[in-house]
């Protein structure tokens, strides 16, 4: 029987993960963690406990109490807040995944471990277009050179102490349960808040900036997929391309108007913009599908069709 932990099941990849993993092994068995207390809909469904991943003599007494064997370690500083804390957001970013790494190394029942990487890892010198799975990799931002230096780090520990250790490298993530937290591409999520609250959104991009981004449950079944995957099937042991839909925002904006012909987006560049002109535009994820069946569900029609659904009805609109 797997026991599973998620380390920030408040965020917003973990809080629809977590649920989803207990949808698949039962309440019981997915232990879910996070830094400050958790919606009450993860803390009354299944196991929950407040714990800093930096306290590695407490992770590691928890982990082994509760039998974990697989681990997603998804706490992290996000790109624009990274960069108004730039040695901090390294510190948590670094630290937390070294004391995860070595928890595995060391603790024979933890066989498998997922760690998120990003877009991020990309830079300005990166094909912008279709970038490929192995690339020039220069990243100008402190969350991309967290991310990059983790990648490293993941595939070390592979090679060197034969950790099992999966990882994506997100695009942008859009979901209409957990609002924006920090990041680059988050105006793909604001843009659809704002237009069901007011009508009207700023966006901190220029309206021609595309961006990878994926729609959370494309997101969450990649993300189970790839654990689920046999690992003789996997050739990349540092971290997958996924794609997703890459659109900018003008081209989100035409798509909310259809369905509110009043909405309305401006734009006012923010130090964001920086950010994003020097992450890719699109992306090659062929050795995902390759090896472990990547799929979509989603494109940005029926994206925005259940996005703007589901935000009205949990804003009462």
């Amino acid at each position: 029987m797997e026991r599973i932990m998620i380390i920030g099941c408040s965020g917003q990849i973990g809080s629809e993960l977590t649920m989803e993993l207990r949808k698949m092994y039962g309440n019981e068995n997915v232990f879910a963690t996070d830094i400050k207390m958790a919606p009450s809909y993860i803390t009354e469904s299944g196991p929950f406990q407040v714990i800093d991943v930096m306290d590695n003599k407490r992770l590691i007494h928890f982990v082994i109490r509760n039998k974990i064997t697989q681990i997603y370690h998804l706490a992290a500083v996000l790109s624009g807040n990274a960069e108004k804390l730039p040695i901090q957001a390294w510190d948590i970013n670094m630290q937390s995944l070294m004391n995860i790494l070595d928890l595995a190394r060391e603790v024979d029942e933890v066989k498998k471990v997922f760690w998120p990487s990003s877009i991020a890892v990309f830079g300005p010198t990166t094909p912008r277009h279709n970038t490929p799975q192995l690339t020039v990799m220069e990243p100008n931002t402190v969350y991309g050179i967290s991310k990059q230096a983790g990648e490293r780090w993941v595939e070390y520990y592979h090679k060197r102490y034969g950790v099992d250790v999966r990882s994506i490298r997100y695009p942008g993530l859009i979901s209409h349960k957990t609002e924006a937290g920090g990041g680059t591409t988050d105006y793909a999520v604001e843009i659809f808040y704002e237009a069901v609250r007011n009508g009207k959104y700023e966006c901190f991009l220029s309206e021609n900036t595309a961006l990878p981004m994926m729609f959370m449950e494309d997101a969450i079944k990649a993300t189970i997929d790839l654990m689920e995957a046999d690992h003789s099937k996997l050739s990349i042991h540092s971290s997958y391309n996924v794609a997703g839909i890459s659109f900018d925002p003008k081209e989100i904006s035409n798509e909310i108007k259809k369905l509110m012909p009043e909405f309305e987006i401006t734009y006012k560049p923010d130090f964001r913009q920086a950010i994003a002109d020097s992450w890719p535009a699109s992306i090659d994820d062929s050795v995902a599908k390759k090896d472990w069946g990547l799929n979509y569900k989603y494109d940005l029609k029926t994206m925005t069709e259940v996005m703007l659904r589901e935000i009205k009805t949990k804003l009462g609109k």
